[in-house]
């Protein structure tokens, strides 16, 4: 369906509602660019999985679903030096990295693979790990239960995602808001949900899990390093990366409005009181 369609973007939305779930593939609203990528290769298992470390046996074997350039997914391999870790990802190319960047660990490797159709046996892991997945699905419920199949009964499947309706600034730049306002109509264009870190709970309890875990953390950037690499992440991932792409060619907006969006971030890290906090949804779900 091209930008020229003629249907309304009111009667647009109802038929990507109705035909998502059919014939809409998964998007990856951020996509692979180097924008990107700068956000995800900072990711640790200390800053990013805390809440999972506590429960790590020495010898777990991890599945890590959505793992992208491997560096939280690396960090557990450390975690379990006499265990095992999978990281599988949808993007080959950013398969090809993470491989690229931990060639000769022996108690690592990495696969492209599909979180609705996991390739491994019933019961093969005893934790499985996805962070900041859920909230780019289409179908959050299936996708634990596919993660749910491929635990054995005791272990752990461990979500976290961020929740970008709580996320908070200072200062209160008008912009951001806007930034903020349609980053949602475009996730949801897209087919996800980010609101997702407040809905791990009930996404949980639909797919069937009783033994539940909730809690929160949160990334904070006030300062001067962090304000310059965050705003300026996020400056250019607003004109250069797969999200400027949807959001052009979903008509949400015009590359001039990016542009203003990405000197609002530019101002916001440049001030020297500037202060973000992105919370994270948590959750620990023991398999019966």
């Amino acid at each position: 369906m091209s930008s020229s369609c003629p249907y309304t973007e009111t009667k647009l939305l109802i038929i990507q509602d109705c035909l998502y779930s059919v014939v809409m593939p998964e998007v990856y609203t951020h996509g692979h660019h180097e924008s990107v990528l700068r956000s995800h290769k900072w990711r640790t298992a200390e800053n990013s999985a805390a809440y999972l470390l506590p429960h790590l046996a020495p010898d777990a074997k991890v599945l890590d679903v959505g793992c992208g350039p491997g560096t939280i997914t690396a960090d557990l391999a450390g975690r379990v030096p006499q265990g095992h870790v999978t990281g599988i990802d949808a993007a080959h190319e950013i398969i090809e990295q993470a491989r690229a960047a931990n060639s000769g660990r022996e108690n690592l490797d990495f696969a492209t693979g599909d979180v609705y159709a996991l390739d491994y046996p019933d019961a093969s892991f005893d934790v499985v790990h996805a962070h900041q997945v859920l909230q780019h699905l289409g179908d959050q419920v299936r996708a634990l239960r596919e993660m749910r199949r491929v635990t054995r009964p005791g272990g752990l499947v461990a979500v976290r995602d961020a929740d970008f309706g709580g996320m908070t600034w200072y200062p209160e730049l008008p912009v951001l808001d806007e930034w903020r306002q349609f980053y949602i109509t475009v996730a949801r264009g897209n087919g996800g949900e980010p609101h997702g870190g407040r809905r791990l709970h009930a996404w949980a309890r639909e797919a069937g899990f009783t033994d539940i875990t909730c809690s929160s953390s949160n990334w904070t950037y006030a300062s001067e390093a962090d304000r310059s690499w965050w705003g300026g992440l996020w400056a250019d991932r607003t004109v250069k990366s797969a999200f400027a792409a949807a959001a052009t060619e979903g008509r949400h907006a015009t590359p001039a409005y990016l542009e203003k969006i990405a000197d609002g971030w530019r101002a916001w890290a440049a001030d020297e009181d500037g202060w973000f906090l992105v919370p994270n949804g948590e959750m620990l779900c023991r398999v019966s």
